[in-house]
């Protein structure tokens, strides 16, 4: 078997790896195999064809691995409103108990709503702002 088939085949299985694992690093090590197959195309000996894997397969991974940290953190689920439904949506508070939570009606039912950290419970419109358990953390508007 020719050097350059055994680097395309490598470079197959990392992408079907790829596919059934999710992770795009693998996809990332893939353009390194297929780097070390164009090498062997191009007539060069195994060191270089394996340098030129390397090379660029860890170049990518280095790159994608930057590209993601500087991304901003995601939202996390209970406040993201791509996951959670609920929040961005708006409820009526009509009184608080002294414990700093409220009863209001919200999609049929009755939920137990708390005031989000570092604001003051007040009647009126409010925003969810984020899910916890079975309890609406709300904001007012």
């Amino acid at each position: 078997m020719a050097a350059s088939t055994l680097w395309w085949v490598l470079a197959g299985a990392a992408v079907a790896l790829e596919l059934v694992s999710g992770t795009f690093y693998l996809l990332m090590l893939a353009l390194g195999l297929a780097a070390g197959a164009l090498a062997a195309h191009a007539g060069a000996g195994v060191p270089v064809q394996l340098v030129a894997a390397a090379l660029v397969g860890g170049g990518a991974v280095g790159a994608w691995h930057l590209v993601r940290g500087r991304r901003p953190a995601g939202l996390e689920a209970r406040a993201n409103p791509d996951v959670n439904l609920d929040v961005g949506e708006t409820v009526t508070v009509d009184a608080w108990h002294a414990d700093g939570t409220a009863q209001v009606r919200y999609r049929g039912a009755q939920w137990t709503v708390s005031h989000a950290p570092g604001s003051a419970p007040s009647t009126g419109l409010h925003r969810v702002r984020e899910v916890v358990g079975n309890r609406l953390v709300v904001e007012k508007i």
